[in-house]
């Protein structure tokens, strides 16, 4: 075969492994800042496949000013990765959402109806990690008026909700689902790792992400799934990755 794994695959880990869709990675090609190369897009979703993960949400970036993406180039990547993967016989399903940055380009592509999904509604947006977006309320709200669920990317990240539970539950209360980095949960940053850990506590996770970028990502997910953290959250959390 022409692209050659790294790592040899155990089937008794990949039957541990919960969960069997990713819904956030960077996986496609050279059109934002996750894999470069389709070699490294073959290998990143060959070690999905061998930790037991049978479909991948891939959802590059779509920021106006630094990733320009649009449906077109997203698909077209997608089909070019899809077809190696049947060279390869890598057994897994592989689709293409959107991860939005909340600004005035992601508002107009709501109004159009314009927007890359997953499980046909679903739609996953981060915002930046310092400073809340003005219209972050009214994205939510457009949002849901066209009929689409938004899902809020690894919202341990955000420093503006200052760490404060309550400012997730009103989140919450307007009707956005939470998508958690499980690399978040190792991160060196203490607070971004303690609010994790805390949306886990509450309840307010629906979702479990590798956000995967590089080889690394693979393995701190991997590390989650074997670890006592991940039971906790199925106990306490509805995870909606399977659904």
């Amino acid at each position: 075969m022409f692209f050659k794994s790294l790592f040899k695959p155990n089937p008794y880990e990949a039957k541990l492994n919960p969960f069997k869709v990713d819904i956030h990675s960077h996986i496609l090609p050279g059109i934002d800042d996750g894999a470069q190369t389709l070699k490294q897009s073959i290998e990143l979703i060959r070690q999905f496949h061998l930790l037991g993960y049978t479909k991948l949400i891939a959802t590059p970036h779509i920021i106006s000013d630094f990733y320009p993406n649009n449906r077109e180039i997203i698909l077209e990547k997608l089909y070019t990765v899809k077809q190696v993967l049947k060279q390869e016989e890598i057994n897994i399903s592989l689709e293409a959402g959107a991860e939005y940055y909340v600004d005035m380009h992601f508002l107009n592509l709501i109004e159009d109806k314009n927007l890359l999904t997953f499980r046909k509604h679903y739609v996953l947006f981060e915002t930046s990690c310092i400073t809340k977006p003005l219209i972050l309320e009214e994205i939510i709200s457009n949002l849901l008026k066209k009929g689409y669920i938004p899902v809020m990317a690894h919202p341990e990240r955000y420093n503006y909700l200052n760490n404060n539970i309550e400012n997730y539950k009103r989140l919450k209360a307007l009707g956005v689902l939470f998508q958690v980095n499980a690399k978040s949960l190792y991160s060196k940053s203490k607070s971004t790792s303690n609010i994790a850990h805390q949306l886990i506590k509450y309840g307010l996770v629906d979702f479990i992400g590798s956000d995967a970028h590089r080889i690394r990502d693979i393995k701190r997910l991997e590390h989650f799934l074997k670890s006592r953290t991940c039971k906790k959250m199925l106990k306490l959390n509805t995870i909606k990755n399977n659904l």
